[in-house]
């Protein structure tokens, strides 16, 4: 003989279903606060303030974590161009950051330029050959590092040369000579003052700010008239295609404001300010 099934009552229904809803209650996900990454291609000049700024803004910004890639302005504008994921772009060149804007890969609204930047001939410490100034690069014999015309302190000294190539004090046959006495061309700044403390070159032509408090132990910067310099502007901006453009927003105000306009100052920049 079969045995009937007995129906549920509707309060036995009724305990089943809270005790659903006890436990549903019990296993509540707690899901973690999101992580954004910002990464910001940055010149290669800016290694230093740049490697500060991202730290100063992690600690006041919990939850984003800034990616800083270093290198040459146009090693990385050819990154771009070639479809890197960039957040901002932070060049030492107005010209690779105009060649982005004309491309469309620039969200051209929030391109600015946020510092200033000069030149200055640098000699090792113990200074082996003697160099008081300019006009001692067109000496035979001087090893002069300096940069490819194509990175912006190479295409910068090269822009000084003809400006003393058109004082009669120097003249073409100095500039001339000058390029004679160049041994390397170096694609980021980073790499120039380890040549002269190494011993392998007499003078580099770089940024002023590439001499570092570490690095007066190993080398002496000689500023270079105002008249013959050649002031570099850097600017940057966020890319069109960035996922985080809130968050790019506020690191870049954050580079403008007091504390990112203080670090790049204690590291030899002039930065312009936001009201300019």
């Amino acid at each position: 003989m079969m045995r009937s099934s007995i129906p549920a009552t509707p309060v036995a229904v009724s305990l089943l279903v809270i005790a659903a809803l006890l436990v549903a209650g019990c296993t509540t996900t707690i899901e973690a606060p999101e992580e954004t990454t910002l990464t910001v291609f940055t010149a290669a000049s800016l290694t230093g303030a740049f490697t500060d700024i991202g730290k100063a803004y992690e600690a006041q910004n919990k939850g984003v974590n800034v990616e800083l890639v270093f290198d040459g302005s146009q090693a990385l504008r050819t990154q771009i161009e070639q479809g890197a994921n960039v957040d901002i772009f932070v060049s030492a060149s107005t010209k690779h950051m105009q060649a982005l804007q004309d491309g469309g890969f620039m969200n051209n609204s929030t391109v600015v330029p946020f510092l200033e930047n000069n030149l200055a001939l640098i000699v090792p410490a113990d200074n082996p050959a003697g160099i008081k100034g300019l006009a001692d690069l067109n000496r035979s014999g001087v090893k002069l590092v300096i940069g490819t015309k194509d990175v912006p302190f190479g295409d910068y000294t090269r822009q000084m040369l003809e400006n003393l190539a058109a004082d009669p004090a120097y003249g073409p046959a100095y500039r001339d000579a000058v390029m004679g006495n160049v041994i390397s061309e170096e694609t980021a700044v980073s790499s120039v003052v380890p040549k002269l403390a190494l011993g392998e070159a007499d003078a580099a032509i770089v940024y002023k700010s590439d001499v570092s408090k570490d690095d007066l132990d190993k080398v002496t910067r000689l500023d270079i008239p105002a008249v013959y310099n050649v002031k570099a502007t850097y600017p940057l901006g966020i890319l069109a295609e960035s996922p985080s453009k809130t968050e790019a927003e506020s690191f870049i105000a954050f580079v403008r404001g007091p504390d990112g306009s203080a670090i790049l100052t204690e590291y030899g920049f002039d930065p312009i300010s936001a009201e300019q």
